[in-house]
């Protein structure tokens, strides 16, 4: 839902054009105007210009545009939405909890708030709410984030010991995107806690090759996974490739600690 940054410069270059336009759309009345496809263009552009500022950190600008929306529309849910996620960066959690719930209560289908309210409380720990939420929305076809959400189910799913819905929202976010390098990894996981070595070292190499291709580090929880396949099968140059990085910069993580315990029983 955020605006890249070309377009939050053009919506700051085209601010004042913007403003004459919305005035206006909402005052013109003659000649067999539509009025009210006209005010709902101009919530759209204040919806709009809002996310720009809220993308650029400009909290106090995202929430002047919010309150013009607001004053044309004061029911339209995607005020309500931008309005939380100002809420929850301001620190003002209570409040964006409550503006996230009127956004989603004036639109069931509003899949893009729920998410974000999921996020919201999986933050607060609240992973059971949040999986419910994240349900809802994954069962949005059309809904484009719909692949990084069953990856944030499986996350919830993991948090709340639903280790088989887990593998199937894991699942499904890789068939939807096979660049969902987390939930590659977290399938690597999960299968190899079940023994299935064989799958486990085929998600982990399809993680592999989405990482390397976008040069993304790895973390600890990756690299013991990496040490581990490679013990298994004895590929001593995967071992030492993965605990040398582990070593280097990760010496104060759990993960190093369950490598040593690892090195140590060997």
């Amino acid at each position: 839902m955020i605006l890249r940054k070309l377009a939050f410069r053009a919506a700051v270059l085209g601010l004042a054009c913007i403003a004459m336009l919305l005035s206006s759309c909402v005052t013109t009345t003659t000649g067999g105007f539509n009025v009210d496809a006209s005010e709902e263009q101009a919530v759209e552009d204040y919806v709009q210009l809002a996310i720009a500022y809220y993308d650029a950190g400009d909290m106090g600008g995202a929430r002047r545009h919010i309150n013009n929306a607001r004053q044309i529309n004061a029911r339209h849910p995607a005020v309500y939405n931008i309005l939380a996620l100002v809420f929850q960066t301001e620190g003002d959690l209570d409040l964006a909890e409550e503006n996230f719930q009127r956004a989603i209560n004036l639109d069931r289908d509003n899949s893009r708030a729920r998410n974000n309210y999921a996020a919201l409380l999986f933050n607060q720990n609240r992973f059971e709410d949040a999986y419910e939420q994240l349900r809802i929305v994954t069962e949005d076809v059309d809904y484009p984030g719909r692949a990084i959400a069953f990856e944030n189910l499986g996350r919830a799913a993991l948090r709340t010991d639903r280790t088989v819905e887990a593998i199937q929202a894991f699942g499904r976010a890789v068939q939807l995107n096979s660049n969902l390098y987390i939930s590659s990894l977290e399938l690597a996981i999960l299968s190899m806690s079940e023994q299935q070595w064989s799958a486990a070292l085929q998600r982990f190499q399809q993680y592999q090759t989405t990482v390397e291709f976008y040069n993304i580090p790895h973390t600890p929880r990756a690299l013991l996974t990496g040490i581990q396949l490679g013990a298994h099968f004895s590929d001593q140059d995967m071992v030492d490739e993965y605990a040398l990085i582990l070593t280097t910069l990760y010496q104060d993580t759990p993960e190093y600690v369950i490598y040593q315990q690892l090195s140590d029983a060997n």
